[in-house]
């Protein structure tokens, strides 16, 4: 390739990229009166900069190849910082590790750019295999925590079985987002930990943390659930005593595992908390999203649960990596009172959903909680039928004396 065509094609990388970040979000057309959804994901692999990508020095890659390929980006840990949103993506690449990188924006619906460098973590004695789905959360005693899942390759698998590994939650913090510092992971009596998030309130002067012990790398086993437990300190965070406070539920969404998402939002109802659901189906598993609400005074006490799910995969969501899927390990409420939900569709891409707190306090609430049965789901579909209809029926009766009485007064004319 010439010089001249290099530097030509290098500067239509550059603006192509430009185009897309600068590209305006607009709201989705289907309003549910929970929240609404704007129409292009906020991040793709196309988002992530060309020079994360390009060996852009035409004597070591003469083609302008791509070198090393991004995969994804998906599920973000976020915050509001600066008067800016930050969102902490799991950027995977074609070799399948995943990175941390801060990716900002000033409305946080759209405009997302990259920082120059992704996020350094610092290793333990044992390294990280990979990281990925990082919570972030800002916590009474000043610092900004991370809290990440931590994968390494099972010492006690077979030679053979290379795919076997554990999982556990890693633990990091800062207090200007840009150097961090690595605290020992998590110690739980589970063999497995996955979706832990930290509590952002000291709870009887304890850090309080909700986990999701697992029995093995996939399965759930005897594990499952949301869990809850707390700990003296966070620089040696050792939790003795989990007690489950969200259980997986027979043919429910969450009947084969579930798990925290973002850090709650305190109101003045209760923390507002925000959780993944899966259930098996003949295409495999399906993700979805929902809410409940924990008591204020004690936050491992869940005092209301709308049935189903709050959230699940539409239209392109559906398809990527793993398909059928929505994960959100971060959510920003704003002094409006509006809350910025973001949520990875199918391991492939970031997108955001709007509401409010009176929204989600009103849907949290007032939405019935799943019976568990279909009898009792029917009978309550009934009750909402009955409802409606008598409302209907006034409003046609009142319009149908509307209607009269201006007949009459055109008749007296």
């Amino acid at each position: 390739m010439q010089k001249s065509e290099y530097n030509k094609r290098v500067r239509q990388l550059f603006a192509e990229h430009k185009k897309l970040i600068c590209r305006k979000n607009v709201k989705s057309k289907h309003d549910n009166g929970i929240f609404l959804r704007y129409t292009h994901p906020v991040l793709t692999a196309a988002h992530t900069p060309v020079f994360w990508r390009y060996d852009l020095n035409c004597k070591t890659n003469p083609q302008l190849m791509e070198r090393m390929g991004i995969n994804g980006t998906f599920n973000s840990g976020a915050i509001e910082h600066d008067d800016k949103i930050l969102l902490m993506v799991r950027v995977e690449g074609n070799d399948r590790k995943s990175f941390f990188a801060i990716a900002e924006s000033r409305n946080g619906i759209d405009n997302f750019r990259f920082w120059n460098y992704p996020v350094v973590i610092p290793e333990t004695k044992d390294p990280d295999i990979n990281v990925y789905d990082m919570r972030l959360v800002q916590h009474e005693d000043g610092w900004i925590y991370g809290l990440f899942c931590t994968e390494r390759k099972d010492p006690d698998a077979q030679r053979t079985d290379t795919s076997t590994a554990i999982a556990q939650c890693g633990i990091v913090r800062t207090k200007d987002l840009l150097t961090w510092e690595r605290l020992p992971d998590l110690v739980t009596k589970s063999p497995q930990q996955r979706n832990v998030v930290l509590h952002p309130e000291f709870v009887h002067d304890k850090y309080a943390f909700y986990t999701r012990p697992q029995d093995g790398f996939i399965e759930a086993g005897s594990g499952g659930g949301i869990g809850w437990g707390v700990s003296n300190d966070i620089e040696h965070s050792v939790i003795h005593d989990e007690i489950i406070i969200d259980d997986r539920l027979y043919h429910t969404i969450k009947e084969v595992k579930n798990g925290l998402g973002p850090a709650p939002i305190k109101t003045e109802k209760g923390w507002l908390q925000l959780a993944h659901g899966v259930r098996n189906t003949a295409a495999g598993l399906r993700y979805v999203l929902y809410l409940f609400l924990t008591d204020l005074k004690d936050p491992a006490k869940v005092i209301a649960s709308p049935g189903g799910y709050f959230l699940a995969p539409e239209n392109d969501e559906r398809v990527g990596d793993v398909s059928n899927v929505v994960f959100s390990n971060g959510w920003v409420k704003r002094a409006s009172g509006e809350v910025f939900i973001y949520y990875g569709s199918s391991d492939t891409r970031m997108h955001v959903a709007v509401s409010t707190i009176d929204k989600l306090l009103d849907y949290v609430l007032n939405t019935p909680e799943d019976g568990l049965r279909s009898a009792v789901n029917v009978q309550q579909r009934i009750q909402l039928i009955k409802k409606n209809l008598e409302i209907l029926k006034k409003k046609s009766m009142m319009l149908a004396r509307r209607v009269s009485v201006k007949v009459k007064n055109d008749l007296k004319e």
